[in-house]
């Protein structure tokens, strides 16, 4: 993990950036708060992190950081968007225009209702780890279609909840809401960094609700 690059940005303008912050710390990846242009520099990978799409998306262009964050796609740059991330990264997006539309798929907004219908389950995404994965569901979009070169990792009755391209990787739910390293080590791996394989799976026992607030407190 010490070539140029091997650091995971993870996009810092609103919504759960310190949750993944400490799921990258806590594989032993080095990380990145990206706000401003240059915090792009010699990335390997870019989590877009749950919150507010549209507030997402129009913060990206105050902070004049859309084209290069779409530049560096075009140099190969790797893109993980959880929940919001998912809404801003589609190509499509039903009753409204798309952000940044970089993987050939349809997502509908709030597909399951308020914040009252959020809600857990666990799905066996093989792929992703040999043990069944925590998924996490809050105000969450559904994809409900995908172009013919998309990698379809979860399908879950008539919704599809984690899907891929070459260099974007896709989830509804929020695998930094849970104990599960399995999501952000796919990532890394996504992003050319290794790791050695575990048969038992990728789920940090010592993880708690409240871990992520220690990363809060780093600046």
């Amino acid at each position: 993990m010490k070539d140029k690059k091997s650091v995971i940005g993870v996009l810092d303008l609103q919504g759960g950036v310190h949750e993944h912050l400490d799921h990258l710390d806590r594989l032993g990846i080095s990380y990145r708060r990206v706000k401003e242009k240059e915090d792009f520099e010699d990335l390997a990978g870019l989590i877009i992190p749950g919150g507010e799409s549209s507030c997402l998306c129009r913060l990206l262009n105050i902070f004049e950081i859309k084209e290069v964050l779409l530049a560096n796609y075009n140099r190969g740059l790797k893109i993980w968007g959880t929940c919001a991330g998912t809404i801003l990264l589609a190509k499509s997006v039903v009753g409204e225009e798309n952000c940044l539309g970089l993987i050939d798929i349809e997502v509908e907004r709030n597909s399951f209702g308020s914040q009252l219908d959020s809600f857990i389950s666990e799905a066996l995404i093989k792929e992703v780890d040999p043990e069944p994965i925590p998924l996490t569901f809050i105000r969450a979009p559904k994809i409900i279609k995908v172009g013919k070169k998309i990698n379809v990792l979860l399908k879950i009755d008539d919704y599809i909840a984690a899907a891929e391209s070459e260099n974007i990787l896709v989830t509804v739910f929020h695998p930094e809401l849970t104990g599960s390293l399995a999501f952000h080590r796919y990532f890394a791996i996504k992003c050319g960094i290794k790791f050695e394989v575990k048969k038992n799976g990728y789920t940090d026992p010592a993880w708690e609700n409240y871990s992520w607030t220690r990363m809060a407190r780093i600046a």
